[in-house]
Parts: C-alpha cells; sequence; structure tokens
C-alpha cells in the first residue's frame, strides 16, 4: 500500500491535469485499497480527471466512480454512464424481475459482480447445463448502448489549458538535487564508511611502506628516501582511482528517477552541477585526508597545500570522467570493466612506469613530450608535484638560482660545445668526398652547426663570426672552419667564466654563513630536498645528454634548470620536468600551469556531460549494429 501511495506521490510531483491508473489495488488489503482509493477520489475533486482501471471492486470502491466505461470481448464498448445506474440498465435489458433496484434496499451495497454474471450469462442446453456459448453477443451488447444510451457531444476548444505545474528555478532545482543526493549518501552507512575511511587507509599503507631508512643510518630523513617519487606517483593513481570509483555509479543509479523526471524538463545544468558539487567535495575531504596522512608519516614538509592542490584537481578530472561513463552506459558492470581501461594508460603514459624517451619511436619526441602523453592528466599531476618539491623548497629557494646558472653553464661547455665542435671537426675532414652515405652525414652535420651557431649569434652578434652563412654544403672550406672552431673556443670561455663565477657566488654565499646558519642549512636540506627527486628532474640517468633531431640539438640533461623555447605564442609543449611553461607570450610556473591544464581537461569532460556526447555515440554504435 505504501508503494502504491508512493507511486502516485511521484507522478503527483508534475501535477498531471489527467492521470491514468492501471490496477491501483491489485493485490493489496481492503483497507490500503480503500486508502488508495480516497486519495484518487480527493484528487477528482481536486479537478483532476482520474482513468483508472479496475476489476472486481468492492461496494464502497465502486460507488467512488463518476462515470464508467465497460469494454466488452473484442474491444466492444458497451456502457458508458453512472456506475449506479449501469446495474439497472444491465438488468433492464435482460429482464430481471428486480430490474430497478440498482443497491441493496437494507444495507445500501452495490454487487458489481452482477454486471459481469449479467453481460457473461451462458446458454443453458437441453440437459440444464450452462454451455461456453454466451447468450448476449459483445456485438450485439455494443448495439444496444449505440441504442440505449447517448453521448453528449464535447466541444472541441483550441485553448490550451492552464499549466498548473510551477518548476523551480535552476538554482533551486540545483539545491533540491544537491540535497537529494546528500540525504541518499547520508543515509547509506556502508557507502560513507568505504568512502571516508579508504583515504586514510591508503596513504597509511602506502607511506608506511615507503618509509624507507638507509642501513648506514638510525634516522630517518625524508632526504634519503628513495621511495618518494614512487609514492608521488602512488599518489596520483589513488586520487584517480578515489575519483572514478566514486562518481561511476552516480548516475546509472539515477537512471529510473531521471526517466520519471524527463516529463518535467528539469534543467541539466542543475543536475549535473549538484553532482559535481557533492562528488568535489566528497574528492576534497579524502584527498585532504591522504596529503596530511601521507606527509606526516613520510614528514614531507612545506608542500602540503601544493601537494592537496595536485591531488585534489586530479581527482575531480577523475569525478568527471566517471559521471561521464556513467551517463553512458546502461550496466555497472560495463562501467567497471572500463574503469581499469581508463587508468592503465594514464599510469603508463604519466611519464614514470615508461620513460617518454622509450616509447614507441611512432609516438615520441626528443624535444617535447609526446602528444599522447599531452592527453594524460597523470602526466601534469606526477610532473607538477615533482618540480614543486624539488624548485619550490627553503632550502632550493636559496640556491636555484646559482645552480640553474652553473648547471646551464656546464651543459654549455661539457655537452652543447663539445658536440658542435666535434661536428665540425667530421665536416673538415669529410666535406670534399663524394661517399653518398659520407656526404649526407656532413649535410646533416652542416645543418645543425648552422642552425645552432646562427642561435648563438642572435645572442652575441653576428660580427663573432661572419662567416657563418658559409656553412653549406657548397661554401664550407679551410677558413670557414677555423674561424668557426675559433668562435666555439671563445663561446666555450665565455660559459666557463659564467660557471666559475656562480661556483663562487654559491661557495661564498654558504662560507658567509655563521655556524647557526650553516647547520639550519644543512638541516634544511635533509629536511626539504630528497635525491632521488633530485635525480629525477635533473635526468642525469639519462643515457644520451644531448641529441639531434630536425636539424638541432635536444638537450635531455637538467630539464629542471631550462627556459622555455616555444615555437609559437602557442606552444607550450616542453620536455619532462620543465621549470615553466611558456604560452601567449608569458611564462607561468609549472605547477600552476599543469594544475589549469588538469581543470582544462575537467571542463571540457563538464561540457560533454552536460551534452551527453558519450551518450550519443554509444547510441549510435548501438543504432548501427542494430540497422546491420
Amino acid at each position: 500500500g505504501q508503494r502504491k501511495r508512493l507511486n502516485i506521490g511521484l507522478e503527483l510531483l508534475r501535477e498531471p491535469a489527467v492521470m491514468f491508473v492501471d490496477e491501483p489495488t491489485s493485490g493489496l488489503s481492503s483497507r490500503d485499497s480503500e486508502n488508495i482509493m480516497d486519495l484518487l477520489k480527493e484528487l477528482s475533486l481536486k479537478g483532476k480527471m482520474i482513468f483508472v482501471v479496475i476489476h472486481q471492486p468492492s461496494s464502497d470502491i465502486y460507488k467512488m466512480f463518476d462515470q464508467m466505461v465497460i469494454l466488452d470481448v473484442g474491444g466492444y464498448q458497451i456502457y458508458y454512464g453512472n456506475p449506479i445506474e449501469a446495474v439497472t440498465y444491465f438488468k433492464s435489458i435482460v429482464n430481471m424481475i428486480d430490474k430497478e433496484v440498482g443497491s441493496c434496499m437494507e444495507c445500501g451495497n452495490v454487487n458489481p459482480e452482477q454486471i459481469f454474471s449479467i453481460i457473461e450469462t451462458k446458454v443453458v442446453n437441453e440437459y440444464g447445463k450452462f454451455t461456453t456459448q454466451r447468450k448476449v453477443s459483445p456485438e450485439t451488447w455494443n448495439e444496444y448502448f449505440t441504442k440505449k444510451i447517448k453521448i453528449q457531444k464535447i466541444e472541441e476548444h483550441s485553448e490550451k489549458p492552464k499549466i498548473t505545474l510551477h518548476i523551480p528555478n535552476k538554482i533551486s532545482q540545483a539545491v533540491i538535487f544537491t540535497l537529494r543526493d546528500v540525504k541518499s549518501k547520508l543515509s547509506n552507512t556502508q557507502y560513507l564508511t568505504i568512502n571516508l575511511l579508504e583515504a586514510p587507509v591508503l596513504a597509511l599503507l602506502l607511506a608506511y611502506i615507503v618509509r624507507y631508512i638507509p642501513s648506514e643510518n638510525d634516522t630517518y630523513w625524508y632526504s634519503e628516501n628513495e621511495n618518494i617519487p614512487a609514492f608521488f606517483f602512488m599518489s596520483v593513481i589513488v586520487a584517480l582511482f578515489m575519483g572514478l570509483t566514486v562518481s561511476a555509479e552516480e548516475i546509472i543509479k539515477d537512471r529510473k528517477i531521471l526517466k520519471r523526471e524527463s516529463f518535467l524538463n528539469l534543467s541539466r545544468l542543475s543536475y549535473v552541477f549538484s553532482k559535481l558539487l557533492i562528488l568535489f567535495s566528497l574528492s576534497a575531504l579524502q584527498t585532504v585526508m591522504f596529503v596530511v596522512i601521507g606527509d606526516l608519516i613520510l614528514e614531507i614538509e612545506n608542500m602540503t597545500m601544493s601537494y592537496w592542490i595536485i591531488l585534489f584537481s586530479i581527482s575531480c578530472f577523475a569525478n568527471t570522467m566517471g559521471l561521464n561513463i556513467s551517463s553512458a552506459f546502461n550496466s555497472a558492470v560495463t562501467i567497471y570493466i572500463l574503469i581499469p581501461l581508463l587508468l592503465i594508460p594514464q599510469l603508463i603514459l604519466s611519464g614514470v612506469v615508461v620513460s617518454f624517451d622509450k616509447l614507441n619511436p611512432q609516438l615520441t619526441s626528443e624535444d617535447k613530450v609526446p602528444m599522447i602523453g599531452e592527453m594524460m592528466a597523470s602526466r601534469w599531476a606526477f610532473e607538477a608535484l615533482m618540480v614543486t618539491a624539488f624548485k619550490d623548497n627553503p632550502y632550493q629557494q636559496r640556491v636555484y638560482d646559482f645552480d640553474y646558472r652553473t648547471s646551464n653553464a656546464e651543459y654549455q661547455t661539457s655537452y652543447y660545445i663539445p658536440t658542435l665542435e666535434s661536428n665540425m671537426d667530421f665536416i673538415n675532414q669529410n666535406y670534399t668526398l663524394t661517399d653518398p652515405d659520407i656526404k649526407n652525414k656532413v649535410v646533416n652535420k652542416l645543418t645543425i652547426v648552422r642552425n645552432e651557431v646562427n642561435k648563438a649569434l642572435v645572442i652575441f652578434g653576428k660580427e663573432r663570426f661572419p662567416k657563418a652563412e658559409m656553412l653549406t654544403m657548397g661554401a664550407f672550406n679551410s677558413d670557414v672552419y677555423e674561424e668557426g672552431k675559433e668562435f666555439l673556443r671563445a663561446l666555450k670561455k665565455v660559459y666557463s667564466n659564467r660557471y666559475n663565477k656562480a661556483s663562487t657566488e654559491k661557495d661564498k654565499f654558504i662560507t658567509d654563513m655563521n655556524p647557526e646558519e650553516k647547520a639550519s642549512f644543512d638541516i634544511q636540506k635533509l629536511k626539504y630536498e630528497n635525491q632521488q627527486i633530485r635525480f629525477f628532474v635533473r635526468n642525469t640517468g639519462a643515457k644520451s645528454r644531448i641529441t639531434e633531431q630536425n636539424g638541432e640539438l635536444v638537450r635531455k640533461i637538467y630539464p629542471i634548470y631550462m627556459d622555455p623555447q616555444p615555437s609559437s605564442p602557442l606552444d607550450f609543449r616542453e620536455q619532462f620536468y620543465f621549470p615553466k611553461k611558456h604560452f601567449l607570450g608569458v611564462n607561468y610556473d609549472t605547477k600552476t600551469f599543469n594544475v589549469i591544464m588538469i581543470w582544462a581537461m575537467s571542463i571540457l569532460l563538464v561540457i560533454t556531460l552536460y551534452f551527453d556526447i558519450f551518450r550519443r555515440i554509444v547510441k549510435s554504435f548501438s543504432f548501427v549494429k542494430m540497422k546491420k
């Protein structure tokens, strides 16, 4: 009975002018049946038109109806009019003795079964037994109806009925959607327990497992923990996983009620906003707990807010991804099969599990993160964590400028200029040879030397190497070689002086400290600068410190000290672990830019969710399959 009343109540939310109710009393007790019919009668008295299909009603229920329509076998209409008068109508046609009596004289009850008994009266054979043949066929009853009952003609009106339903504005709808979802989640104790304990438990397990202390030390230091990069990577994966799992069923579980509410033409924007508000709030709480516990156990200091912003952003991205797949598919099983397919590419193409330099040659790029990697939110999150942990800690803020200058000068003197000198030597030794393979190599090396020398001349002036324009196959000679070698020697001396100057300034900065400042400085290094992070962002483990691509030299070592070199104002792509990103003529800190990129991806997914693009795609594939 409660379920029946609830179903009717759900339909009444739309304030319909007309309701069609099929068997509202079936399977109910007599009392519940009367309650349901009382509700429907009350609605009719308020001006609603209620159509009810009902069989075997009690006397009290039968008398509640204002009009009754009876359809016989085959769909023949055989009566329309007052329910009480129906009894006398059928009695009079078959000429029963009490044809003028419609209800019991003593109790006033009406027996609707009389009507069906009269309609379906069977023929008696010569043995006095009922046969299967009816005395009056449906067609005959229909003829009586057309002759005896005149239905009043109703005038048609072109004027539309007034709309009684007043739908709340979009803000009110969003509030209602949010409150409804929050109450639903609060009532689900198991859901709350798992989602609130998941983050702290995972943080506790991961942080405890990776809290590494070298065997020669008795004290734990953040600086010496080689597992910090792995913990950052797992933090990104955990944030993605939590964000996906918490949102994967959000829309699919609402499918039935959304179908019912579709008649109301409610705002999809309000619905989507309510989901995002709740999920983002939950993600914020989960990532806060994860970050705080992880920081406490691993003693990650001075980056709690940055750490949380990055993990919160990646978790919100996963929320929007989960909502999209929840909206696109009709089966929870399908959704949970898809989750690994969404997570594994994020894991592999994050730049950690597989280096971007070691991907399939058709996918990778020497001078930038591969495009397929740029499409992974995990890549932006992990890079932001690593760069922030290295560059923005109190220790590095004091020495970063010194290291920046020494590293760049070292690259020039140890890798860049020696490579150009080696190329110049090869060209000088082989430019007169006619062997096709050697000639191609000479042309390639001339292109590289010409391009790189021209870059240097932009900074130092063309007068430093007047014959630079002769670095071509037809114009190159020994004079160009000698002048070029002299220019490179002078260039090396410039950068060697820069290295010595920066190194001397750093040494002076440290030696000028008093003993207390020096002790504090050393402690800062142990507390804030992790050696394994330093190893990753400086890329000192790379086999090739410098490579060639498209007629230019590509620097692979010390990316954390490199400046953006965009090919256009819109070109923001760089190598992994760059400290800054360039966009529209402005250099942005990597953490800021990467977080913006993650949110840009999330906004794109919110747009696809609002327009239900993925569901449309899935439906189109289903339609094509059915058509075939």
